[in-house]
């Protein structure tokens, strides 16, 4: 089968098409035929090795995260999939390779796709929804009538945890471009906060969550708008200690976990509030969860643009580059 590999850690340099052998497929494993897969900066980031002290994935490596596709094969185990159904997934950290025409799945990983959405939709959702809902709803556990605010909201996670926290019945404030300003509003953003010409820790104050996906100073200042108790919640800061935990890290990679975490923890610390680093998790039941609120038209993903699938490498150099305008950029394979 064709697929993208990553051969060497660092720019697009180090990777290239090339043919691969088909997976083998486990007792619990469901073979997909992918028609689509989204890019995420996940991709960007575990090509450029930021990962390797704690994920060393053996290169060459097929990269991709996110995947929607046609069951073409079951496990022996498998019981909850069948040959035809249409699936999309987030597989587990361990097993990705959605750049390819291919992808055993194990069976927890994946759910049957929502009906209401296109294949190409439904590939830019699952690491995204996936985060949102580990952050809003199993870690923080948003109640009604809760401030939350949520940057970038007209990004790829940004953009499904605005919609995310209002159907929890949040209130929910965002920061985005000018350019995006009446997207996130639309997306039901309470209160939309241009970045680019406002300074959200003057405008904001009392918040119970922040959802940061950015990282360095706007993590810094993110926890100034908390309340005491409050909490934020970063896929882009520091590993903390409970992160060095979950993952089994040795004694060496968890001391150089909780090192770099040291400060934000301190400042959260000193200003009564906690500071909480996420990597999401694969989970189809979580994926299952969230098919009532996207059915229904609550949550609907953003894609900016579809590439095809031969033009993989171009859509990741968008991504980098920063040209997506709103939303998850997508290659397809149909």
């Amino acid at each position: 089968m064709k697929a993208f590999l990553v051969e060497k850690y660092g720019d697009q340099a180090g990777m290239r098409a090339a043919e691969v052998p088909d997976p083998r497929v486990g007792a619990d494993d469901v073979l997909v035929k992918i028609h689509a897969a989204g890019i995420n900066p996940l991709d960007l980031r575990i090509r450029n090795g930021d990962f390797k002290a704690f994920m060393p994935y053996r290169l060459p490596l097929v990269l991709g995260n996110d995947l929607a596709g046609e069951v073409l094969q079951v496990g022996s185990a498998v019981t909850r999939f069948a040959v035809g159904d249409a699936v999309y997934a987030r597989p587990d950290k361990d097993r990705i390779g959605t750049f390819a025409e291919l992808l055993a799945v194990h069976q927890d990983d994946l759910a049957p796709k929502p009906a209401t959405l296109t294949m190409a939709e439904a590939a830019s959702l699952p690491l995204v929804a996936l985060t949102a809902w580990q952050a809003l709803v199993e870690r923080t556990h948003v109640q009604p009538g809760q401030k939350v605010l949520i940057h970038a909201g007209a990004g790829g996670l940004g953009s499904i945890a605005v919609q995310l926290a209002k159907a929890l019945g949040a209130h929910v404030a965002t920061t985005a471009s000018t350019a995006t300003i009446d997207l996130v509003r639309e997306l039901g953003a309470d209160v939309a906060i241009d970045y680019r010409t406002q300074d959200f820790t003057k405008l904001l104050d009392g918040y119970d969550i922040v959802l940061d996906s950015l990282g360095g100073d706007n993590l810094a200042r993110s926890l100034r708008v908390l309340k005491p108790g409050g909490t934020a919640i970063s896929v882009a800061g520091p590993p903390d200690p409970a992160f060095a935990r979950e993952l089994g890290a040795n004694p060496i990679l968890r001391l150089a976990m909780t090192a770099l975490s040291a400060k934000t923890r301190y400042q959260a610390k000193r200003l009564g509030v906690t500071y909480s680093f996420l990597f999401m998790k694969a989970s189809g039941d979580q994926l299952r969860e969230l098919t009532p609120l996207i059915d229904s038209g609550r949550i609907r993903p953003l894609v900016d643009r579809v590439f095809p699938f031969d033009e993989t490498l171009q859509a990741m150099e968008y991504v980098e580059k920063g040209r997506a305008k709103a939303g998850k950029v997508v290659v397809s394979m149909t």
